[in-house]
């Protein structure tokens, strides 16, 4: 029957279009390098035999931290939503001659059990839903998914900071589109609206919006899922976690 399809939410639109991997384009391999090492020495996974490591990158885009895993030498998966971003990691796979896995599907559908060591989930890749219990869900996903032993590294805004270095506008350019940006923290929501012009005055308008979670809130969550929290660090580079001042709070988890 027509009308009754939902509509698309926000991460299903914008992260499938091309002009997502232009605004982005100054996510460089160099800090996806910086932090897969930063989680595989504070896990101590670096200790092991690299093929002996299943991997799964939830949100994993088009590829950044899932390929440097490959690139090392582990069994890596990479899952998420926008068939756009999966064939950027694909063709990205191919062209460097990396075994990666690759599966499309809402994070909240993850349906594997007990199949692997490590469960990442990086670059505020955790809140894009409307409710808390849906975040929750994704939570005892990964639960269900990991070994028992294993790692989940979550790694989010720390609200604090975000607070105090928040840019509410900003404007500049990606390649040859025109990017305006505004920011806002609302009903514990951090939102970007993003403006693109093309060359040819073409507009284009796109929204991010994520939940924010507090240290205690988020460690509750996780607790409540099953997971024991190891440890928290405050950057890619895996120096401590300083509520008040680290840019980022990547949580290190493990399932029992």
């Amino acid at each position: 029957m027509q009308g009754t399809e939902k509509p698309a939410q926000w991460f299903e639109e914008w992260f499938n279009h091309p002009f997502y991997l232009e605004v982005y384009r100054h996510r460089n391999k160099d800090e996806a390098e910086q932090c897969i090492q930063t989680i595989l020495s504070v896990s101590e996974l670096d200790h092991k035999a690299t093929q002996s490591v299943s991997v799964l990158d939830i949100a994993c885009g088009a590829g950044r931290h899932a390929l440097e895993l490959a690139r090392l030498g582990y069994c890596v998966t990479g899952n998420d939503l926008s068939p756009f971003l999966l064939e950027e990691a694909r063709k990205e796979a191919a062209t460097c001659n990396l075994d990666l896995h690759l599966t499309e599907c809402d994070m909240r559908a993850i349906n594997e059990k007990s199949a692997f060591d490590l469960v990442v989930q990086l670059f505020t890749s955790f809140g894009y839903f409307s409710s808390n219990e849906d975040d929750l869900l994704v939570l005892q996903k990964v639960s269900a998914a990991l070994k028992s032993g294993g790692w989940y590294v979550l790694d989010l805004i720390n609200p604090l900071h975000l607070e105090r270095t928040l840019v509410a506008r900003s404007s500049r350019m990606a390649g040859e589109l025109r990017v305006d940006e505004k920011r806002k923290v609302e009903n514990g929501r951090i939102t970007k609206t993003i403006a693109i012009t093309s060359p040819s005055g073409e507009r284009l308008d796109f929204t991010e919006s994520v939940r924010i979670y507090s240290k205690g809130e988020i460690q509750g969550m996780l607790e409540e899922s099953g997971f024991c929290l190891s440890t928290i660090v405050g950057d890619y580079q895996g120096n401590p976690f300083e509520e008040s001042s680290s840019p980022r709070m990547m949580l290190f988890c493990r399932k029992p």
